[in-house]
């Protein structure tokens, strides 16, 4: 029925009321809901990074670090991606098996093996012998108060990146490192 006054059906008006309302109602609640999405994934939530190991916090650079290579030289810039072994000791142990892995991985990045360099960084005056088994591998030496046992991947600018228990030397290692490849526009 028409309202006489301005021909009006008051249950039309009731409905498009109701209808614009829910349209404002999915529209706030869209927008809540991806500020909740954005602001929980920030903070680590259920959506966080799929790398493996941890980020190295605080960041540390090779320059900082003060490490020497076996002809003395100190070691200022990366050049390419390398996987270190830390080691504060002779390397036995553990740290034997996380260079062995290390080596596994390097092959199994088959055509980016030349993009990647393998390290062991000892402390000065420590001659880790098994170093003979694996030609490959560079002993870097010097102070390793910033650094923790275990493995760390660095980038070509000279940034370790991300860091992993010895125990950790296989699988999560390859994952991130093949993912950082890819994804790499240096190096």
């Amino acid at each position: 029925m028409n309202d006489s006054a301005g021909g009006r059906n008051p249950d039309a008006t009731a409905r498009n009321r109701r209808m614009l309302l829910a349209m404002f109602a999915i529209a706030f609640f869209t927008l809540g809901a991806s500020y909740l999405l954005f602001y929980s994934a920030r903070e680590g939530g259920v959506w966080g990074t799929t790398n493996q190991g941890a980020f190295v916090d605080p960041p540390l650079t090779v320059s900082t670090l003060g490490l020497k290579g076996a002809d003395g030289e100190l070691i200022t810039e990366a050049g390419s991606w390398w996987l270190w072994v830390v080691s504060g000791a002779d390397c036995t142990g553990e740290c034997a098996t996380a260079v062995h892995q290390l080596r596994q991985l390097h092959i199994l990045l088959n055509k980016d093996q030349d993009r990647v360099q393998r390290g062991l960084v000892t402390m000065p005056g420590t001659a880790p012998g098994l170093l003979g088994e694996y030609p490959g591998v560079k002993h870097l030496t010097g102070d390793l108060s910033a650094l923790t046992e275990g493995v760390y991947i660095v980038d070509p600018i000279g940034n370790l990146v991300l860091h992993y228990p010895l125990t950790d030397a296989g699988k999560p290692v390859l994952t991130d490192l093949k993912k950082l490849l890819k994804l790499s526009q240096i190096g």
